[in-house]
């Protein structure tokens, strides 16, 4: 876990700046901040073991949990998990044998959580959550341990986004994967409105364009990734910022897999071709591909994009030898 005052022991921009926006979250947690109201809509029947003073402090510009698939017994990390809305969500999802972290720098809002997860785990009738005090680019979770890393309006708050993916990426098991819901800017924020401590608090200062979040996210080897554009936030100095919702998972080769081995892969559309790992993979096309590669196309995103075949193992289905499916 993180020591708290150890973001103070010097003067640089980052620590100004983490100072800033925890200060800003501070007050949010007893005080609602109309400027941090995003349009977010959760599914009521995902609130019913909520108690209402969370939903009143609830600041995001998404609802990554409610879209993210969790399954029975995953794990799962929320990252600037505020007043615990994601996370007590996810807690119903995972049930009794899934684990839900919670990860946040702000001591106020780890309070309001705490005490209202006594209450989720009474309403849920089992206690699956942890809220943990620490900062995003240096989570105090285990290495490889995590199903699922979730964020709701959080990475563009950090001044070192590189080290968020990194981190990210660590904790996240074999083919994990992660969600996020964050502000991205239509293009480049000027050094003016970066240096605006209102609007860093207001994910503003931070957000990355599109480009930049794709690259970060490629930059620490997250295959898969996927785009959501879910509306138009605001506009700031001329310049339009979006929510989207980001997903990509870890990719890391099977060491059983051969690697002489090869398998066919044919896309199966719906555009007329796509390139993955610069090869163009044609529609309705068999193409040679390596058994790692073939593994990653079977997995999370690219799931049901590409028909995969073993040509050592196919056979033909077993004739009926009573009767004939062709009359």
């Amino acid at each position: 876990m993180n020591d708290e005052s150890s973001c103070c022991n010097n003067d640089s921009d980052e620590d100004v700046s983490r100072n800033d926006v925890r200060d800003f979250y501070s007050n949010a947690a007893t005080t609602a901040q109309e400027s941090l109201c995003c349009p977010t809509q959760y599914d009521l029947t995902d609130l019913s073991h909520i108690p209402k003073e969370v939903t009143e402090i609830s600041y995001g510009c998404g609802s990554p949990v409610g879209r993210a698939g969790l399954r029975e017994g995953e794990v799962m990390v929320d990252l600037g998990s505020g007043g615990g809305i994601d996370c007590f969500i996810a807690a119903k999802h995972v049930g009794k044998t899934g684990r839900v972290f919670g990860i946040d720098m702000t001591e106020e809002m780890l309070g309001v959580a705490r005490k209202n997860a006594e209450r989720v785990a009474e309403n849920l009738g089992y206690n699956n959550i942890e809220f943990k005090q620490g900062f995003l680019e240096t989570i105090p979770i285990d290495d490889t341990s995590v199903d699922l890393v979730t964020s709701n309006c959080v990475i563009n708050l950090s001044t070192d986004k590189n080290a968020v993916f990194k981190e990210i990426h660590r904790i996240l098991k074999p083919n994990g994967r992660f969600l996020i819901a964050d502000i991205i800017s239509e293009k480049e924020v000027p050094e003016d409105m970066q240096n605006n401590k209102e609007l860093w608090g207001e994910c503003v200062s931070g957000a990355l364009t599109l480009n930049e979040f794709l690259d970060y996210a490629g930059n620490n080897t997250f295959k898969g990734l996927r785009v959501q554009k879910d509306y138009l936030w605001k506009e700031v100095g001329g310049i339009k910022f979006y929510s989207y919702t980001i997903e990509g998972f870890k990719h890391v080769p099977d060491e059983n897999a051969s690697c002489c081995k090869s398998l066919i892969a044919t896309y199966a559309g719906p555009f007329e071709s796509v390139t993955l790992q610069s090869t163009v993979f044609p529609m309705n096309v068999p193409v040679e591909v390596a058994e790692d590669t073939a593994q990653m196309m079977s997995s999370h995103s690219y799931a049901g994009q590409f028909i995969i075949t073993d040509p050592e193992t196919e056979k033909p289905a077993e004739s009926n030898s009573e009767s004939s499916c062709c009359g």
